[in-house]
Order: structure tokens, then sequence, then C-alpha cells
């Protein structure tokens, strides 16, 4: 395979909402480039991009799938990326290596609130980014409303290169860059090329003016020309595009009909002519502050951006060459671990086929088989060129479930698998709590959570169980209370022998030190879990040793890790141990944990012991015609609105929701919005539970307060 260098290589990304066309304009391209003899589709299961299991059951793209074309004399490396935001590790990932992004606008639906989703991380990496408004050649597409979707996004730097057009029944597009017609034949493919008709002359004049000054301003050289001549050559025009891309200051917009194979061939020309090519972006700054130059005479540095397990295979992982040149067989260090690994193989992915290869330039993307020590968002380097590609970002996890193996002697097997799930999409995050004494899964979505499930069946051989897991409650007191307990045992030898008399209280920040005791001592226990004990020594007359005070501490801080109404942690209690007996013989730290334990669980129980429940800030992005529907439903959610503020098209409602009432929310606001609508959650604080709500935990818990 032809080995291109770093000024002929263009990464390109394709990102969109669900259903938009990128995998059917990825396959397009593949076919217009002479790479493929005909066209798969998405309904028969046989496109390039979705090749996996999962995605021909599900009929949609789940992973990112790196592609290449070649044309013109260009490599053009493509990833085709799933549309559901519950994806958005894959996504993400995607972006992070991209030169340039493609976002591909449904032109029946415009722009959809997953766009908006994805266009916040593409402009957070800063990406030169070209959209392209697909299927209009559909009755019910609407290019005007889908540019003017663009331009709510992304402000009056979105410029038309293009707009369709109709004529005598003929799909058309005209290009006011190249300022030609483009008329299609019923089945797409080459088209004609004719001048721009007379009615349609003033229009066009008008938009590529307005692409001449907007590419004019992104260069004083040009912007001199401009002013000299008053207009731009194509060439000049390109280059100012280019720029424009580079500042990410414009925005490009095409049309296409990727099903129909019209325009993705001058599409290609556009990312081949102008689309910054790798050596275009600026350098790269490491974690180590060095600058990461796209040039093949630089040392070699590898950024990992996916991985992937294959049954028959093993794992495959996939990097962009940031430096330097990589030969089949290097050797290179990974930043992360130190351990050196073997670049055995090199290939081209295509899908499912891998295309060796001798060696890739700086720039290029790539994949070898069966590294050891490296997964997603590692860096590889040369031996004494310490470099760190700084890591990508994924965002806060939307859904938990606790997850056990249906068999248990599976667990371990089910784990090693969800490991590696991890390491292809570090958004799919396991950990055990010790709180909760659950194995806990977080991901994006309930789709994500099926896809999941579905792999842990099918390519791992697992049945495993995804329930709603515990709610990691807090407990604390109300009221003051006092007790005292003694512990006695005798057997044989030396027996045991204790008793404690303590005052709890609740505790709250810069409250009056306690009233009516001799205070000899004061200890603040900041807890790991939250809150604080305020332990206070008010021992009068040496009744009890001061030695035997830390094993009363020790029982009272062993009874705060598992509270008597739900096992929950216990926080905010201040303790006043003021008076006990010990025996000069029997009495020693087990007895005086003992009984500090049982002194306290009976005045806590006592003191009219509350529960608290994590609540979340809840904010949700919906269309406007849904609003009253999801109120409703947040409602029934014990949410409390606190503001609601408008966003084009759309209300961004602002709540609090106890952690509790949230399961499942991702389906229900999927299902009354049609998947238009979004949400983010944060821990909030911790608050009271209402009191049949708390009584109907506590049974449930089967932990009755008077137990």
């Amino acid at each position: 395979m032809k080995v291109y260098d770093d000024k002929h290589i263009k990464n390109v990304v394709f990102v969109g909402a669900h259903g938009s066309g990128k995998t059917t304009l990825a396959e397009t391209m593949l076919f217009e480039a002479g790479l493929i003899n005909r066209r798969g589709t998405v309904e028969n299961k046989n496109t390039v991009s979705d090749h996996h299991d999962i995605e021909h059951e599900r009929g949609t793209s789940v992973l990112a799938t790196p592609l290449h074309t070649e044309w013109r004399n260009y490599k053009i490396n493509i990833i085709d990326t799933p549309g559901l935001d519950d994806f958005m590790g894959e996504i993400l990932s995607s972006i992070r290596v991209a030169d340039s992004i493609v976002t591909v606008i449904n032109g029946r639906y415009g722009v959809e609130i997953g766009t908006e989703i994805i266009w916040n991380y593409i402009d957070r990496y800063n990406k030169p980014t070209l959209f392209v408004i697909n299927q209009i050649d559909h009755p019910n597409a609407n290019f005007d409303d889908s540019f003017k979707g663009i331009r709510s996004v992304v402000g009056s730097n979105a410029v038309k290169i293009q707009y369709p057009l109709v004529i005598d029944g003929a799909q058309c597009i005209v290009d006011v860059l190249k300022m030609k017609l483009y008329k299609f034949g019923p089945d797409g493919g080459k088209p004609e090329k004719l001048p721009i008709p007379d009615d349609q002359k003033e229009l066009a004049n008008q938009l590529h003016n307005e692409l001449v000054e907007k590419a004019a301003e992104n260069d004083m050289d040009l912007l001199e020309l401009f002013v000299e001549k008053g207009t731009l050559s194509e060439e000049e025009l390109r280059k100012g595009i280019k720029q424009g891309m580079l500042n990410h200051e414009l925005f490009p917009v095409f049309c296409v009909s990727a099903l129909q194979d019209m325009g993705s061939g001058r599409l290609m020309g556009f990312i081949d002519n102008v689309a910054p090519a790798a050596a275009d972006l600026k350098p790269e700054q490491s974690v180590e502050g060095k600058i990461v130059k796209p040039l093949p005479t630089e040392p070699t540095v590898l950024f990992v951006f996916k991985t992937e397990f294959l049954p028959n295979v093993g794992q495959i992982t996939f990097f962009k060459v940031k430096s330097g040149e990589l030969k089949a067989n290097d050797k290179l260090v990974n930043a992360q671990n130190g351990e050196t690994e073997t670049m055995n193989q090199l290939f081209i992915m295509d899908g499912k086929e891998r295309r060796p290869v001798s060696k890739l330039n700086a720039g290029d993307i790539g994949a070898s088989l069966k590294l050891k020590y490296t997964q997603t968002n590692d860096t590889l380097h040369t031996e004494g060129h310490q470099v760190t590609i700084k890591p990508i970002k994924y965002p806060e996890a939307r859904v938990r479930r606790a997850v056990a193996a249906v068999e248990k002697r599976d667990e371990e097997k089910m784990m090693e698998a969800l490991k590696k799930m991890h390491s292809e999409d570090p958004t799919v995050i396991v950990s055990y709590s010790h709180e909760l004494k659950q194995q806990i899964l977080a991901c994006q979505g309930e789709l994500q959570l099926s896809v999941i499930k579905w792999s842990l069946e099918n390519g791992y051989g697992v049945k495993a169980d995804f329930t709603k897991p515990r709610i990691a409650y807090r407990e604390t007191i109300t009221r003051p209370a006092t007790t005292s307990y003694r512990h006695k045992k005798q057997s044989g030898g030396a027996g045991q022998f204790a008793q404690v008399h303590l005052k709890i209280e609740p505790w709250y920040q810069d409250m009056a030190e306690p009233e009516g005791f001799s205070i000899r001592g004061k200890e603040e226990v900041e807890l790991p879990w939250g809150g604080k004990l305020i332990f206070y020594n008010c021992i009068v007359g040496g009744v009890i040793d001061l030695r035997f005070l830390p094993s009363i501490k020790k029982g009272i801080l062993e009874v705060m890790e598992s509270g008597p109404l739900t096992k929950s942690y216990i926080r905010d209690v201040r303790v006043m141990v003021y008076d006990g007996k010990m025996h000069p013989v029997d009495s020693n730290d087990i007895a005086f944990k003992i009984a500090g334990a049982h002194a306290f669980k009976s005045a806590f129980l006592n003191a009219r012991p509350k529960l608290l429940e994590p609540i979340r800030n809840l904010n949700v992005k919906v269309p406007e015609d849904a609003v009253g529907q999801v109120m409703t439903d947040l409602q029934s959610r014990r949410a409390v609105i606190l503001g609601i503020e408008s966003a084009d098209q759309y209300q961004i409602l602002r709540c609090t929701v106890p952690e509790a009432e949230l399961y499942g929310y991702s389906t229900e606001l999927r299902s009354l919005t049609q998947g238009k609508a979004t949400f983010h959650a944060t821990f909030s604080a911790f608050e009271p539970v209402p009191g049949n709500i708390q009584e109907k935990i506590v049974k449930e818990k089967d932990q009755p307060v008077d137990a």
C-alpha cells in the first residue's frame, strides 16, 4: 500500500445525530474513490463501517470505525462515529485525533440535540469543522431551515458553499465556490457541470461575495488583495477558507444526498484541496510542556485513541502518529507505565479489513495487534524522548447499575470482560463500592448499557444481572440522648468489664461547646464519607482510665460505619463520655470498645434518628413542545424546579432531584421527547428524607428503628 507523507494525509471524523446518514456517506465516498465496487446499506447490513454483530442487530452505529479512501493523490482517513450520545466515548476519542470534523445534518430534521451536544466538544477542542446537509432530495428536506439551525449553533461564521436546486425534476447543486451548477441523473453519480442559470445568478453571486469576504477576513495578505481587487481567485479563496477553518472562524456548509450519491465527489474534492491536513494543524503541547510537531523528522510519538477486542484476533490498538515516522517492529515506550512495546504489525483499518503497511508517517492513523501494556488514552514514544499527549477527558456517567454474574462461577470472567470494555471505551466504569457492598457499573445511558449486556452474553458467554444500585444514604440524629452500657463477661481466667455513660447530640458547624460537662479533651474526626464525629472526654475523677478512651471512640466509629437504620454511614454527631466504671483486672481495650459501641447505638436510636439522601442538581435541555410532560415527570420524582431558561427552540430546566428518583430517568426522558432531550446531573448535598419515605426505606431494609 502506498505510503503518504504528512502533507497528503487528511483525517476527517463524521459526526452527527442518529439517522443523519454518516455511515451511508462514508460508504458512498469509498465507492466514489473506487475502493469498493458496490455500495452496501445499513438496512442490508453490508456496509464497510457498520460491521459488528451488535450494529447489525440494532441497525445503527455503536462503535467508531476507522476507514480510508484515496482521492487525487490524497489519503483521507475517515472515522465513522455513532450518532447517539450514549456512545460519547467513541465520538470524543475520534474527535481528539481528527484534523477536520464533518458534521452531518439530516435535511429533514435540521440540527438536533445530538448535534448540539457533539458541537460543544468540537468547540472545546477548536477543531476545523464543515457541515454537510444530507438527504436534500427527500420531499420533506428543508435546506434553509437546516442552515438556520447551523447558524444558531456556530453563529454567522457558517457560510454556504452550496445550496440545492431542482430543475425540470432533476436534482441539482449550486456551488458558489466554483460558481458551477452540478446536475445529477436519477441514479446520482458523476454530475453534469453547467453554468449557473440566469434566475440563480443574483443569489449565487451574493453568496459568493459573502464567501469571499469571510475568506479574506482570515488572512491579512488576502484581505489586502480583496480590498485592492474587490474579489479573490478560486485558489486564493481556498487558502482563505482553510485558514478560516484552522482559526475556527469559518464553517463551510455543503449539501449532498449520500444515499443517491449526489455531491459526495465534490465533498471529497473539497477535503482534498481545502480542508486542513495533519501538517497544517497547530503543534500540540504535551503534559510535560513540550511542543509535539506533526513532522516526520521529529522523534516518534503515538497517541492511542481506541482499543478493540475481537474474537480470534485479540486486542487491536488504534493510534494517530503525532510526530515522526513508524515502521514495523519499532520499539516504543509507554509514557503511562514505562513498559516497552514492539509494533510487530502495522495496519490500515477499513472496518473489519486489516491492510498491512510497512510504514506510517506523522499525521496518519493506523493500528497494531496484541500490544501488551497499552490501552486507550496512552502515549507511546521513542525511548529517551519522554512525551505524554494530554489525555481525553470523558464526561461523567449518567447511568449506574449494580452488576453481578447470574452464575457465581462467572464472576471473575465477567469482571475481566468489563475490564476489557473499559479499555475499549473509558466511559464504561466498573468499581466495587465498599459502602454499598455492590459492584457498580457506570456508563452514559440505557442504550450503552444494553450494548454492554449484549456484549457480555454474546462476546464473552456471561449472563449478568443489572439491578438498581443501593442508595448511599447517610444517618444522623435530630435530638440529644443520654445512655449507659455495662459490658461484663466472665469465663475461666481474666474476664471483660467496662461501663460507659455518654451523651450524644446533633452536630453542626460553629455550635457552642456542650454545657454541664467538665471538658478534659476534644477530638474532631473528619469522616471519610463526609461530616464529622466530635468526641469529648468529660471523665472526672478517673472513673475510666484515659488509655481506654481511644477504644470507646473506636467502638463508636465502628457503629458509624454501619448505622442502625439502614446500615448506612452515620455523620455529624458529637459524643460526650462523662462517666463509667472499670475493673482493675478485667477491664481492657476490647471491653471498652464493645461498651462504647453498644452505648452509642442505644443512644442513637433514642435520639430520633434521621435518614439523609443524596440530592442531585439536574439540568434538562428539552424541546419547547415537550416541557409540560417533562416537568410533570420531574414533579413525580420529588424534583424541586429552581428555574427555566430559554435556549433557541429549547428550554433548560434547572432543578434538584433525589438520587433515588433518577433510576431509569434516561429511558423515560428519551421516551417523553423522542430522544430530543438531554440531561446532566451532579451531586448537590445530603438532605433529610421525608418521614413516610424513611419509614418505607427502613422497613425495606428490614432494620426497624426500635430494633
